[in-house]
């Protein structure tokens, strides 16, 4: 059944779509590329769901040709992507590797001529090798490394680039690869890796004076945000809720705009130098709100090892990564940060969304994904909800334009927009790939 069409959404509101490089570009020996945290907690044995890497993956960096003209068949304002910094240098250090840097210029440039706006993206999780062997971003030095690629990436790409976001979901890098170890560089540090959120935070400010620097263009930062759910009413629920979302949705946003660290968890802060929240709370452009589901939260049992314990929400259809479907709760973390932070915000940017369905090519040719569909229908119906309350929201962008690496999981999640057979890179478009086109020309008419 035909979905009725979407309400009108605000003039110059920008509709994309996203990648990011270790998921799509693959070419990983190529043009003088060095290795990063993921290239090497991909290859040991056991660290990915289905045995994959990304060596080859959707061959982005020689199909990227093919993959501007099927955004151009979108109709996209624009296109989130990510720099590799291992490409730009392979050492984490040092001068631009100028392959590394013709790659991205062609592809702005592509985009460019296709009438895309290039959105790009400093860091999406995959750290230079050689700066984790000195210590990653446990190392405050890796900080001043990041402002110093930045400038490099900037300087070479200026104003060509429309929005520029330091740091990918700054929280899941740190908790998933830092404290808990199911994502590169694979260590198990827990509330020990503190010193990981601020040596980002502090990359981040540093990095935009270092963007400023060379680009008028806006800088902004993408937060991942999960409206928590209480799974309880006594007491000791409601402070593991505030203490998992000071964790996860507060950590990486109250710094930024001067309010310093929560205080619901006791971190230990001598890594916090004189001087640096003011670095970090260096003026922004803007917040990417990267959205999936929200977390059910009740009080730990005895001797859990965190202040909180995560639950299943079990009154919803999920994606087939598991997780509930919620469009609410994207209207929630929208509302909720304009309301918490209030005009000390700036504009709001829905830098991810998308969900994970075993899509696959009929005898037809064709790839039907209306579970995506409806996904996506609800869930831009959220962003206009928030709007309607007051929440500045600014674009959309779809995660992902192709199905691609999905990190620890490998190929065994779909999120693409267009479907891709990982044996021979063949693309084929979804029926979600038809419904946001059409969804994009109303909105353009």
């Amino acid at each position: 059944m035909a979905l009725p069409p979407l309400p009108a959404f605000p003039t110059g509101f920008t509709w994309g779509v996203a990648t990011s490089a270790y998921q799509v570009e693959g070419a990983v020996d190529t043009d003088g590329r060095g290795p990063s945290i993921w290239d090497t907690f991909a290859h040991e044995p056991g660290q990915i769901a289905d045995g994959s890497t990304g060596d080859v993956t959707c061959d982005h960096y020689h199909r990227y040709p093919e993959d501007v003209a099927l955004m151009s068949g979108l109709g996209i304002d624009a296109y989130r992507f990510s720099v590799a910094w291992s490409r730009i240098q392979p050492d984490g250090t040092g001068p631009a590797n100028p392959a590394g840097l013709a790659f991205y210029d062609r592809l702005v440039d592509s985009l460019l001529a296709a009438g895309i706006d290039p959105v790009a993206t400093l860091f999406h999780w995959d750290l230079p090798q050689a700066l984790e062997d000195g210590g990653g971003w446990m190392d405050r030095d890796t900080a001043y490394r990041f402002a110093d690629y930045s400038a490099l990436v900037a300087a070479a790409l200026g104003d060509r680039v429309k929005l520029w976001i330091t740091l990918n979901e700054p929280v899941v890098h740190m908790t998933y690869g830092y404290a808990m170890g199911v994502h590169a560089p694979g260590r198990m540090m827990l509330f020990d890796a503190f010193p990981v959120t601020h040596h980002q935070l502090l990359g981040h400010g540093l990095a935009v004076a270092a963007v400023r620097a060379h680009s008028g263009s806006p800088v902004a930062i993408a937060n991942n945000y999960s409206p928590v759910r209480a799974c309880g009413d006594t007491a000791a629920d409601r402070a593991a809720v505030a203490a998992y979302d000071a964790l996860h949705n507060r950590l990486f946003t109250d710094p930024l705009l001067g309010l310093g660290y929560p205080t619901e968890i006791d971190f230990d802060l001598s890594a916090v130098h004189d001087g640096d929240l003011d670095v970090i709370a260096a003026p922004i452009d803007g917040i990417g709100v990267n959205y999936y589901n929200p977390t059910g939260i009740r009080a730990p049992d005895e001797g859990h090892p965190l202040p909180f314990e995560m639950v299943q929400l079990d009154d919803y259809a999920t994606t087939g990564f598991g997780w509930p479907v919620v469009p609410d709760g994207l209207r929630d973390a929208l509302v909720t940060l304009t309301t918490r932070y209030g005009a000390a915000l700036p504009p709001l940017y829905v830098t991810e969304s998308g969900c994970s369905y075993p899509d696959v090519v009929g005898p037809d040719g064709d790839c039907a994904d209306p579970d995506r569909v409806a996904y996506l229908d609800s869930h831009l119906r959220a962003v206009r909800a928030a709007i309607d309350e007051g929440a500045d929201v600014r674009g959309y962008f779809v995660w992902s334009l192709l199905d691609n690496f999905e990190w620890a999981e490998g190929f065994s999640q779909r999120f693409g927009l267009v479907h891709v057979d990982f044996d021979t890179r063949i693309r084929t478009p979804k029926t979600s790939y038809a419904w946001y086109r059409d969804a994009i020309r109303q909105a353009h008419r």
